[in-house]
């Protein structure tokens, strides 16, 4: 085996990369700790299979590329108006922030290592960086408050560019021999910034623009579309000015991911999958290029510096930038406290190592990418595996399993959602979502929170919060659309119940179907949804909560009454105690459950005695009272069908 060869090491890494992030993601750990791990069992000081020095001078545009592409995907999903809303504390984060940081440790650097001012100075600027590759998927798996994760991650995304440019900046300025040196390295911070954002706004406006025009691009193009125009944003940014381009990228994601192009949700799932793909190659080819033997050489002094940048700098950090913006104190201690480093500061970290052997610093150069590195591993398990218990810790998690969200604000969707308000026992909240504005608007008039949007768009689902409720609940005309919104709901909050309605007699999406995504069949036996909402419409259906005291363990699904097509009742809401629910398929009754029924008022006299049959009474009857007969005894009794006949004519 040719191990010299630079494509072997390239494609291990690759293959490495997903595969360690696969295990990371089943056991439920942060995938980066995996990857540093993988990348330095991989590498010279082991099993010597991957050797990034084979790609010579191909490493660094791989490197530079890669983290384009992994800034553009991070700024697509921020939220403009979410950031318009923690401005004050996201600017001071990415500027005065960035500064305290610097200062912090470049002084605990030259004092804890005995480093000379200047690379000290490098090594400030590179840990002045968090970074959406370690910062995003930490924020949703611990589910935190919006107001905190929307810091949290535009802070990653934006002070990458920042963070990255200022290190460029203080290497300029580290290595400068004159005054004119110094003064042409501080104005590379303006100019860099200046122009990587008119380039990001102008690339951005021109490829959100053509993928929002229906036939501009051809639809299995878009994604690749996009992925050459960021990498030619990026490198003719770079071209024009050296270090430029990282800002550029960061800025077109912002500005693509706002526009809101057709096909935004493929977009988002296509980069999400390539920053997975190259954060892999590039942590496992970094961390197969440090030497283990620098990052024990660095001593108690290394561990101390650590200790101070997470202990001391970051607070007093967050202290200085919070002020007055209106966190509250357990808000404020949490984002001093989640501050893991990513890619970025290593990338940088292992570029500058680079530069500073071909100017004959090796020796420092190693130094720099060994602290970065440890600096990285030791954010990255402290500080992120810990980030779950400190925020329940100090309370900062989104509720859970707490609400409703029902998607459609249509007769029948306003008609459960009243049915759930009058069923709960606290103040959960009910939430509906259209795109019809009048629908919407009477839904409001009601009382009821809405969402104005798809809910095929993950950013009307993040609107209406679907992480954090107990049920999502699809109930449009449209049976696909209902399914594909399941699915989508599933994607992006997997222990959330959805809940479908469907028509199983007519052609289209069946039961089978529902249990194939893993949903359930809204009101048990589903619906024909234009007859019910014509009388919803119409204000021809009672709605009434009846006792069941029948057969414990039986299935809502077996109640003949709901499939009565003539005489229909429909299951709407059940309720175990003080916990209420849309009824499913996945409904099981127990003795004392309270479910609400819907039938038109001219058959209740007719519909009413066939629940009582299975079970059911009506609260202000005793439970004496309930009729245990046979359900169908009523349709053996003439008078009984022929007063049916009369009624449904």
């Amino acid at each position: 085996m040719n191990l010299q060869d630079p494509a072997l090491t390239f494609a291990l890494a690759l293959a490495a990369g997903v595969v360690v992030q696969s295990v990371a993601r089943h056991v439920r750990v942060p995938g980066i700790l995996f990857l540093l791990a993988t990348g330095i069992l991989l590498g010279p000081e082991f099993a010597n299979l991957v050797r990034p020095e084979t790609l010579g001078e191909g490493l660094n545009p791989i490197v530079g590329l890669a983290v384009a592409v992994i800034l553009f995907e991070g700024a697509l999903q921020l939220n403009i108006g979410r950031l318009r809303r923690e401005a004050l504390v996201i600017r001071r984060l990415i500027t005065l922030g960035a500064l305290i940081t610097i200062a912090g440790a470049t002084v605990t650097a030259m004092l804890a290592l005995g480093w000379s001012l200047q690379v000290a100075l490098l090594f400030g600027a590179l840990v002045s960086v968090t970074g959406p590759t370690v910062i995003n998927p930490l924020t949703r798996r611990i589910r935190l408050r919006n107001k905190l994760r929307t810091i949290l991650e535009a802070e990653g995304v934006l002070i990458d560019p920042v963070g990255a440019i200022l290190a460029v900046v203080a290497f300029e300025v580290a290595l400068a021999s004159t005054a004119g040196e110094v003064g042409a390295g501080v104005l590379g911070l303006p100019r860099r910034l200046g122009l990587g954002l008119v380039i990001g706004v102008a690339g951005g406006v021109a490829i959100g623009g053509l993928l929002r025009l229906r036939r501009a691009v051809p639809s299995d193009l878009r994604n690749i579309f996009t992925l050459a125009m960021v990498l030619a944003l990026y490198q003719a940014s770079h071209a024009l000015l050296p270090e430029s381009g990282i800002m550029t990228v960061a800025i077109a994601g912002l500005v693509v991911g706002n526009m809101g192009p057709r096909h935004a949700r493929e977009l988002v799932e296509f980069k999400e999958q390539l920053t997975y793909l190259l954060v892999g190659l590039l942590f496992v080819l970094l961390s197969a290029a440090v030497d283990l033997a620098d990052v024990w050489a660095l001593g108690a002094g290394g561990i101390v510096t650590v200790i101070v940048l997470v202990v001391l700098v970051r607070p007093l950090c967050v202290l200085a930038c919070t002020r007055g913006a209106g966190l509250e104190r357990n808000e404020q201690a949490f984002l001093a406290w989640l501050a893991p480093r990513g890619i970025v500061a290593f990338a940088v970290s292992s570029l500058f190592a680079a530069e500073l052997a071909h100017m004959g610093m090796e020796a420092q150069g190693d130094q720099l990418r060994a602290m970065v590195f440890l600096v990285i591993a030791v954010t990255v398990v402290v500080l992120g595996g810990t980030g779950g218990l400190m925020a329940g810790l100090l309370r900062v998690r989104k509720p859970s399993n707490y609400g409703f969200v029902v998607v459609g604000a249509n007769p029948v969707g306003r008609a459960l959602a009243r049915t759930l308000r009058a069923a709960r026992t606290g103040d959960a909240p009910i939430i509906l979502v259209d795109t019809n504005p009048t629908e919407a608007g009477v839904a409001e008039g009601e009382g009821f929170r809405i969402v104005l949007g798809n809910a095929n768009e993950p950013r009307t689902l993040v609107r209406a919060g679907v992480e954090s409720r107990r049920a999502v609940v699809a109930l449009t005309p449209n049976e696909g659309v209902n399914l594909l919104i399941a699915k989508r709901v599933g994607e992006a909050a997997p222990s959330v119940a959805r809940l479908v309605a469907i028509d199983p007699l007519t052609p289209g999406v069946g039961p089978e179907q529902v249990d194939e995504s893993e949903a359930a069949v809204l009101f048990g036996s589903g619906i024909d949804y234009e007859r019910w909402a014509h009388h919803f419409r119409r204000d021809r259906v009672a709605i009434e909560p009846l006792i069941f005291e029948g057969t414990p363990g039986l299935r809502v699904t077996q109640l003949d009454a709901l499939a009565d097509r003539q005489f229909p009742a429909l299951a709407l809401v059940h309720r175990r105690g003080r916990r209420e629910q849309p009824v499913s398929t996945n409904t099981v009754l127990k003795s004392g459950d309270v479910v609400w029924f819907g039938w038109l008022r001219d058959h209740g006299e007719l519909v009413e005695p066939r629940l009582e049959g299975a079970g059911f009474r009506r609260p202000d009857r005793p439970a004496s009272a309930t009729r245990t007969e046979d359900p169908g005894e009523d349709s053996a009794n003439p008078e009984a069908e022929e007063e049916e006949e009369e009624r449904s004519s």
